[in-house]
Formats: C-alpha cells, structure tokens, sequence
C-alpha cells in the first residue's frame, strides 16, 4: 500500500468555476487551462464535514464523474458538482480550493476519525511511566499553532550542569501500528499547513487534542533526559512519562523577555533561563563545526471573519525559534544515537554531502556578485565541499547583514548548491547540520517518520515492538515524496494568499503606484522581485524598455547589450504592480515611472 492520493481522473479538473450558459450548467477549470464541462447537479453534500449550501452560478465547486459517466460514456459527460467550496474573491475559499485541487482529502473517513475519538477518550493505562507532572515545564511555538507535540523542562545542577528534559507527545500510546488511525498517517506521511487551515496528519480528536501539550492537562509523553556541560551531552535517558505544562509561551512573548523589554514568571522564568544558557552553547559549538548558517523567514496570515486576508507580515529566525531547534537537534541525535548503536530498525533523517562541481558553481556566483568568498583548493573533495559550503554560508550571512541586501537571494543560492534532505534506513549522516547521527523524532503529530522512530525507540528501550524492518526502504522513500509535495503545496498557497493581500493593499493605495523592491532571482525571460510585506513579482524584461537584456553564465546578473546597464541579484529596484492573478499566486511587474 502506497496511500498516494488518487488520482486526477483524465480531463477532469478537480476545481472549477461555476458558471450557466443557456439552460446549462458549466463548470470552468479554475487552476489549469481547459474547456468548459456541462455538469449535472450532484448528490449535494449532505453528512459531509465541509459541506456548504447548493453551489450557485458564480461559485468554485469540486467535480467528479456521476457514475453512469464512469463507465460506457464519452468525452466528458456524467460530471457532477461533488461540493461546493466557496467564492473566488475569497482568500480562504481559493485556498480551500488550491488544497482540493493538490488532492487533499479535507477529511478523515468516519472510520478513522471514530477509532481516533475512541483512543482519545479511552487513554492507554499508566503502564511503566515516569511521572513528571511536578516538573516545571512549558512549550514555545507561534501564535498561530494548534497542536504542541513537544515541550521542555529545565534546570540548574551541581558543578555547573543543566538537566533538560525534552518531553515528546507520545503519538504511539494513541496510534498502534497498523489500526486505520496508523494506516491513514502513512498515507498522509505528513501535515500540511497553507494559511489559515491545515491538511492533518492525525484527525483532530489527537492532533489538537489528546496527543497535544497543552497547558494545565495531564499529557503522555517519549521524554529524552540529557545533562549539559556547556554543549557537551554527558548522559542521556529516554523514557515514557507523564507531564503536565505549566505555561503555553510563543515567540514573540520569549523574545521580549530576553530583550528585557518583558518579565517572565515564575515557576517557568528559572528554568527558561537554563534553557537559554544551553541553547547559546550549542549555537556556538554548531558554528564552531561548520553548520549551515542560514537566514530564513516566513509569512504569517491573518483573516478576517469574512475569510479575507486582513493582514500580512514577515517572520525572521530570532533567538526564541533558535532555543527550540537547538533543544530539539540535541534530542533528536541522542535518539538516532541509541537506534544507531542497538542497531534498531529506523528513518533517519539524511543530508549527503554536496557535489564539489555545484559548490564550484556556487563559488563563481558569488564572486561574479563581488562578494568575498573563502579560498578554495584546486580540486575539491567531499569532505572539503562540505566544509567550504559551511563558511560559504557564514561569509553570506555576515555579508547580508553588513549591507542590509541579498537575504533572500544570495541564501537561495547557497541552499541550491546543496542537495536535498531525505529519509532514510541508512545512516549517511547530516552534512548541513555537521552532524553525524540525526532523525526526526520531535514532531510526531505532524510526520510519520517521527512515529517511526518513536516505535523504534520504544522497541530498544522499553521492549516493545519494533516498526517492520521491510518497509523502512519503502517507507523512507514515501515520505521523502510526500514531504516535497506538502512543500509545494504550501508554498504556492502561501503565493496565493500574498495575492489575495496585495490586492487588497492596491485598492487602498492606488496600482501604479511605486514599490521599493529587491531582485531575488534571476532568469533569462525578468527578474523576480520581491517588495512590500512579502510579496514577490515577475519584472520581464520585455517591459525593460530601452536595452536587449542578456542573463549571464552564472545567472546572477541580466547585462544590457547596448547600455551596458546590470540587473544583479541583491539590487533595489522599484517597481509597480500590472497584473494581479490571485488564484495562481502570480504578480507581473513593471518598471516604476520616473
């Protein structure tokens, strides 16, 4: 069983746009070019989770083949209007849409989320459980989260030691292999989050529920327990347990209290600061082994009651986000550690080494942008371009925040010279980590590979039963596919949603007024710029008047053959906006008058 989704039956769009011409219904491809179909009223969707009132002229709807058009018909009869999703003027309707047409399912079958509710309210026994419940504990995460699948405890020992403790939601307790709550996670391999919903991989009954960390209730937890001498692991344990969270923090609230423009409280303020103190060493022993250094940010969406979206921003890496990665990377190789060394059946989470010719590349990008790079030998090892691509990275990183230009682009090309992170039962190592040993285990309600590797876990350390050795292969390969599907999927809603933002924004201050941008990328046909909060357009250069417009070996740089002007990745530009397609997540761009 793969559990890939099904698929798109041929020349039928999932979506498509109401619409009536004469005494017929038609329905018009709504993401993807196509001719209209003459559709049948459907069975409505009645008992359905999401269902909404009868589609009307006007409205998205969802398609399918009637049955008798599954078989013995021609062309496109026997298609019917399977829901309604809403309007296309409406950003979280078009998003619904975009997650329909990706084939989504939008809901569990009732099989599935009727053993969920069931596991949820009948909870497994205590069993051998430490319990923690006296324990100061607390979880960080965005605003925005719904489900905590992890939370940490901390605190000061003898001889300049911290304890932390990592307390993981223990999925496992709910989910036994091979129920239908499991087989439906393996299908889905992953959550997926575009703004203002989410495609879960659990049902919500667990993943908003009985599985997650919330504050001031008793939760089962996998803790992993290590004592820190400054970075430095010396022992670890890992366990069943029983917590119970103190306080529901976010980032934004940790971030002003370590700029102490806000007071923490107690009893959680003590142990944050343990945490923070061991966060900070393992930062600085990551750089010190040559970890990637990346800059990154993200877009966060608020709606308004109506489903538009009234607010866009932009969310950088701070110090808070980095105090949860750097606790969660350390418990995430204590586990791939002890699997490693049991030689217990796993995922692990592996990123190979780069190709030397692509750092090369990389090289001669930079320099073509003058940007001081390391010195490199004449022939480059693996080894070695694992190495460079790590101060590569810093060198970057210092470079953009010296000048204040380039983060997104200059990062971008840095990640592409690398190859891509996957799963798998090998241990090959994590090369952008540096780290020797690495899985994901912290994020169980939202991957399966965690779930795999908690069952792994378990097996070694508690006895239990390992995950099937014969479909770690399989398996790892399914997830790695999943995982780029959901990575897609949610980039391109989050492209729709900045449209729907942009919009917005125009009929307020005018279209053809001027944006300050910035070139992010660079392609033969214009340069993509981003600008405003967040958003991102194509500039062509067919709109570029004045000069032929040439992209360079490198692709760093578009040359006019007759002015001898440049276009360089990193450059502030300024632009307006033509041509909005909101639906697509496309903007097109024109140089700003004057």
């Amino acid at each position: 069983m793969t559990g890939r989704p099904p698929d798109r039956e041929e020349g039928l769009p999932r979506v498509a746009l109401l619409e009536r011409r004469g005494r017929f219904l038609t329905a018009v491809p709504f993401f993807s070019r196509g001719r209209p179909i003459t559709v049948a009223p459907g069975p409505g969707s009645a008992g359905r989770q999401r269902s909404r009132a009868t589609p009307r002229p006007g409205d998205l709807v969802q398609l399918e083949h009637s049955p008798r058009g599954r078989k013995g018909s021609r062309g496109r009869g026997g298609v019917r209007i399977l829901r309604g999703l809403g309007r296309p003027d409406v950003a979280r309707d078009v998003l619904e849409a975009l997650m329909v047409d990706r084939g989504l399912r939008r809901e569990f079958d009732p099989a599935v989320a009727r053993e969920a509710r069931g596991a949820r309210d009948n909870p497994p026994g205590s069993g051998a459980r430490r319990d923690l419940r006296d324990l100061t504990t607390f979880t960080i995460d965005p605003t925005s989260a719904r489900d905590f699948d992890d939370a940490i405890s901390a605190e000061r020992r003898s001889a300049g030691e911290i304890r932390v403790w990592v307390h993981i939601a223990d999925v496992c307790a709910f989910v036994p292999e091979g129920s239908l709550t499991d087989r439906e996670a393996h299908r889905r391999a992953t959550s997926v989050y575009v703004p203002g919903a989410v495609e879960p991989m659990l049902p919500e009954s667990l993943s908003n529920d009985a599985c997650s960390l919330v504050p001031g209730h008793d939760r089962l937890a996998v803790t992993v327990e290590m004592d820190f001498q400054g970075a430095q692991v010396l022992r670890s344990a890992f366990y069943r347990s029983r917590i119970r969270s103190d306080a529901r923090l976010d980032y934004d609230q940790v971030d002003a209290i370590f700029a102490g423009a806000a007071e923490a409280d107690e009893p959680w303020a003590t142990a944050l600061g343990a945490a923070r103190e061991v966060s900070a060493a393992l930062g600085r022993h990551r750089r010190a082994a040559g970890a990637l250094e990346v800059t990154s940010s993200e877009p966060e969406f608020r709606f308004d009651d109506d489903g538009h979206v009234a607010e866009v921003s932009v969310t950088a890496q701070t110090e808070s986000h980095e105090l949860i990665e750097h606790l969660m990377i350390a418990a995430n190789e204590q586990v791939a550690g002890l699997l490693e060394d049991r030689g217990r059946g796993a995922l692990f989470r592996v990123h190979e080494r780069p190709d030397p010719a692509r750092v090369e590349r990389l090289l001669d990008q930079l320099a073509s942008l003058e940007i001081p790079t390391p010195a490199a030998p004449e022939r480059l090892a693996p080894s070695q371009a694992t190495e460079l691509v790590g101060e590569i990275s810093r060198r970057v990183s210092e470079h953009v925040r010296r000048t204040g230009q380039g983060s997104r682009a200059l990062t971008s090309l840095v990640l592409r010279s690398l190859k891509q992170a996957y799963y798998s039962p090998q241990n090959l190592g994590h090369a952008g980590l540096r780290s020797s040993r690495y899985c994901h285990f912290t994020s169980p309600i939202r991957r399966y590979p965690d779930i795999v590797c908690h069952r792994a876990l378990l097996a070694a350390v508690a006895g239990e039963p390992e995950p099937r050795a014969d479909r770690l292969e399989e398996l790892g390969s399914w997830a790695s596919a999943r995982e780029r599907e959901a990575m897609v999927i949610e980039r391109d809603a989050d492209d729709v949603a900045r449209c729907f933002a942009l919009q917005r924004e125009l009929h307020g201050r005018g279209w053809r007024e001027p944006f300050a941008g910035e070139v992010v990328g660079l392609v033969s046909a214009g340069a993509f710029v981003s600008f405003g909060v967040g958003y991102e357009g194509l500039l062509p250069v067919r709109r570029m008047r004045g000069d032929w417009w040439e992209l360079n070996e490198q692709g760093t740089i578009l040359h006019g053959a007759h002015t001898g002007g440049t276009v360089r990745l990193g450059d502030r530009v300024q632009v307006a906006v033509d041509r909005v397609q909101a639906h697509l997540g496309r903007v097109d761009l024109v140089p700003a008058e004057g």
